[in-house]
């Protein structure tokens, strides 16, 4: 199954809201033990590993352009 790139979470702004609110009073270290801790269930749930392979390059490639992007 290819990598799904559409929008797919019912009620996003929803979703947003309570990742924001889950790491509300947690230290910056706090939330980004909880991101990652985060991540590694839902590739444990996703289990593919060309599907997560994917998802990890699509991510990094991303995250380099807007590093790149002029300000």
């Amino acid at each position: 199954m290819p990598l799904n790139r559409e929008p797919n979470i019912t009620d996003a702004d929803g979703f947003y809201q309570e990742l924001i609110e889950s790491q509300r009073e947690l230290s910056d270290a706090q939330a980004d033990m909880m991101t990652s801790k985060l991540v590694l269930i839902l590739a444990n749930h996703v289990g593919d590993r060309a599907l997560l392979r994917e998802a990890i390059a699509l991510a990094r490639d991303n995250t380099l352009r807007r590093a790149a992007a002029p300000a």
